[in-house]
């Protein structure tokens, strides 16, 4: 397979077969984001990503069961090409259970519910989106270049397509001092969509960003591992009539609060009130992304 620059991926698909379908991410300028800045965004030849599969059957075999199309937001692919690579997935990997690709709201906005169930139909399964937040103020502050509006119209309609969808939340990307709005509106957001995974990320400032920056000149205050801990806990407590999966699946984040919403939210809140009593000086680091 080629690979161009680094490629990342969700960490519930290190078991999946990665293809790049795309390079890069067509949006590029969040500013909380260092992934893609060496990169310029395209859309691979068809064909190529063709060569890459078939590559990747003559490595792993016939019988991968998950495969990931990176890089940023591939759901930017037109339909029809996008169905071509799907359809010709499955043919070379006949016992493909999950295929699933990054999405942002944006980008999701762009197609059709009609071209999602098409999507859905040809075997797209999951999309990845990084929602971040759903407080309209935070938004801009990252410049994430969407809305809550659109954040929950964007959801909805992948729901609608049935498509299984994987929400991102970033604890802390709004700092000290939006810290309880981006808590509620996002949780606003979330109950809207009823995604099927919530995923819980931790804001750390990275070098070469415009967030790092503002960290470094002060303009930005880093929430303590116990104030991001009761960002979360707000998180949770805001969550109404919804049945996602929450999952804190990443290094970043202070500790494990998982679970299934909504009967295990009771649960959740007592898990972080009972990493709230260890002593700050236990956990990393905010600044740094290192345990």
């Amino acid at each position: 397979m080629r690979y161009e620059g680094k490629v990342y991926r969700p960490p519930s698909e290190a078991s999946s077969v990665i293809i790049q379908s795309t390079v890069g991410c067509p949006h590029n300028q969040c500013n909380f984001c260092n992934m893609y800045k060496e990169k310029k965004f395209k859309i691979r030849p068809i064909e190529e990503i063709k060569e890459d599969l078939d590559e990747a059957k003559n490595h792993y075999g016939v019988n991968a069961r998950r495969l990931f199309l990176a890089d940023g937001n591939s759901i930017l692919m037109k339909t029809d090409q996008l169905i071509e690579v799907l359809e010709y997935a499955y043919e070379v990997f006949p016992d493909l259970e999950r295929v699933t690709t990054y999405g942002s709201a944006y980008f999701i906005a762009l197609k059709s519910l009609a071209e999602l169930r098409r999507l859905q139909s040809a075997g797209l399964t999951r999309i990845h989106s990084g929602m971040e937040s759903g407080d309209n103020e935070v938004l801009e502050m990252i410049n994430k270049g969407v809305t809550f509006e659109e954040i929950v119209e964007a959801g909805r309609m992948v729901k609608a397509a049935d498509i299984e969808l994987s929400e991102y939340y970033m604890v802390g990307v709004g700092g000290t001092e939006l810290s309880q709005k981006h808590a509620i509106n996002s949780a606003r957001a979330l109950n809207q969509i009823d995604p099927d995974f919530i995923r819980l990320r931790t804001f750390i400032p990275l070098s070469g960003t415009p967030m790092y920056q503002q960290y470094k000149t002060g303009e930005l205050n880093l929430l303590s591992p116990h104030q991001a801990l009761q960002e979360t806990k707000m998180l949770i407590q805001n969550f109404k009539d919804i049945s996602s999966q929450l999952l804190s699946d990443h290094i970043s984040n202070y500790w494990d609060v998982s679970g299934k919403l909504p009967e295990d939210k009771n649960q959740m809140i007592q898990e972080i009130n009972r990493a709230l009593e260890i002593n700050e000086t236990e956990f990393r680091d905010p600044a740094s992304g290192h345990l």
